[in-house]
């Protein structure tokens, strides 16, 4: 089975396809190629993962937490990292090992990738349900 795990604040989370809310992949030019279990392997490869608490002004779809207290603000954990794609294909990440000794724009003068993504992985801090959020950006 397909899984990340990660400690935040002394609470042990664990991401696999069956708390996954959703893959929004960017409407306009979707990355092909790349999936929510591509998604794991590549956290579980990288040491350099790091989530820190971010804030939304909807609640988890799952759990609903805060909804009855008629909170604000609901928290979350994230993390980002980049994809890079050739032609909307997937090539490599900034988590992957090949991205190691090279960089975006290396890679863009050698004509090995021609877009650039952000990749946002949302977790709720209640109920550990997540997204993966994929859309286009300029570096």
């Amino acid at each position: 089975m397909e899984k990340y795990q990660f400690v935040f604040n002394d609470k042990n989370y664990e991401l696999t396809l069956e708390n996954l809310e959703a893959v929004i992949n960017d409407e306009e030019s979707p990355v092909q190629g790349i999936n929510a279990s591509n998604i794991l392997e590549l956290l579980n490869e990288n040491s350099e993962v790091s989530f820190d608490a971010e804030y939304y002004e909807e609640s988890c779809e799952n759990c609903k937490t805060g909804v009855a207290e008629k909170a604000k603000y609901f928290e979350f954990l994230e993390f980002h990292f980049y994809i890079f794609t050739k032609d909307s294909n997937y090539v490599m990440s900034t988590l992957s090992k090949a991205y190691e000794d090279t960089s975006y724009n290396r890679l863009l003068k050698q004509g090995k990738v021609d877009k650039s993504y952000i990749a946002s992985v949302i977790v709720c801090k209640h109920c550990s349900d997540y997204s993966i959020e994929i859309e286009q950006c300029e570096i």
